[in-house]
């Protein structure tokens, strides 16, 4: 019982939040598997000389999630805590941006959570034990212009995750939603640099607009990621771990705007992303 437990964290390129949890984790004396695709394994060589184990794992691949899966197996028997981390950003109008585009968002960000969840509850079901935590996102409860399909996607997870926490609870399997609010990583960065593919038509005179957006979670007094990720690894840690775990930078604002009334919301955010604006 008194076993350091095993953790799986997806997504944790340097720079980004899944990095901080693998230190967190590590930092709770737990057995650490850091993961991320094979074009950013030397990004996690650091994680290694703290004593953290690393492996490829592409989340949207059924053969690269099974193979790191039952490497962890493997070598310890179990897995005992999956962190689905990995995600990517999307920003741009919905009715401009590509579908191609949003489809990977959806992919990575939604799907490649559901992947990883079928890959482990049969491990954890047959030890009858293990916490499983999904990642999503304030902006799933308020959703933000501009930024449609990476809300819409960590909506479904949210979604997802109420469902899964019901599901497998006979399994003796917890499942616990994060949802953070803005926190300093490098996803602005990633979706300032994607926006210069795209070259809008119906929305050039929101080009400066969209691109705040893009950048809006990395500036002011957004949350240290460092900061989440301890909390989170508490938290989960704990005797009795809670649904969902909502901290960071803006939580107040975000959720106090998905319990208010659609014109309140509505208000909110033209007026901060300009969409009063005649074009």
């Amino acid at each position: 019982m008194n076993d350091p437990k095993v953790v799986l964290v997806t997504g944790c390129a340097k720079g980004g939040i899944g990095y901080e949890y693998c230190k967190a984790f590590a930092e709770q004396k737990c057995h650490v598997f850091a993961t991320d695709i094979p074009s950013r394994m030397d990004d996690l060589s650091d994680l290694q000389e703290k004593g953290i184990g690393t492996l490829e794992l592409d989340v949207l691949s059924d053969a690269s999630v099974s193979s790191a899966v039952n490497a962890i197996i493997s070598k310890h028997g179990r897995i005992d805590v999956l962190i689905n981390n990995a995600g990517i950003g999307s920003t741009g109008p919905l009715a401009e941006l590509s579908l191609d585009d949003i489809k990977k968002a959806y992919e990575i960000n939604t799907l490649g959570q559901l992947r990883m969840v079928q890959q482990v509850v049969p491990f954890m079901a047959s030890n009858k034990s293990g916490v499983i935590v999904n990642v999503g996102s304030v902006v799933g409860k308020a959703p933000t212009p501009w930024a449609g399909s990476y809300c819409s996607s960590k909506a479904a997870i949210h979604a997802i995750s109420h469902t899964l926490r019901l599901e497998l609870k006979p399994f003796g399997i917890n499942v616990l939603l994060v949802i953070p609010g803005a926190i300093r990583s490098n996803l602005g960065s990633h979706n300032i640099e994607k926006l210069s593919n795209y070259k809008w038509e119906l929305y050039k005179d929101f080009s400066e607009e969209i691109a705040e957006r893009a950048s809006a979670s990395q500036v002011g007094k957004s949350t240290d990621a460092a900061l989440l990720a301890r909390h989170v690894a508490k938290k989960v840690l704990s005797a009795k771990p809670p649904k969902q775990i909502v901290y960071g930078h803006m939580t107040s604002l975000f959720m106090f705007l998905s319990i208010s009334p659609l014109w309140v919301r509505d208000l909110f955010f033209t007026k901060r992303f300009n969409l009063d604006k005649k074009v």
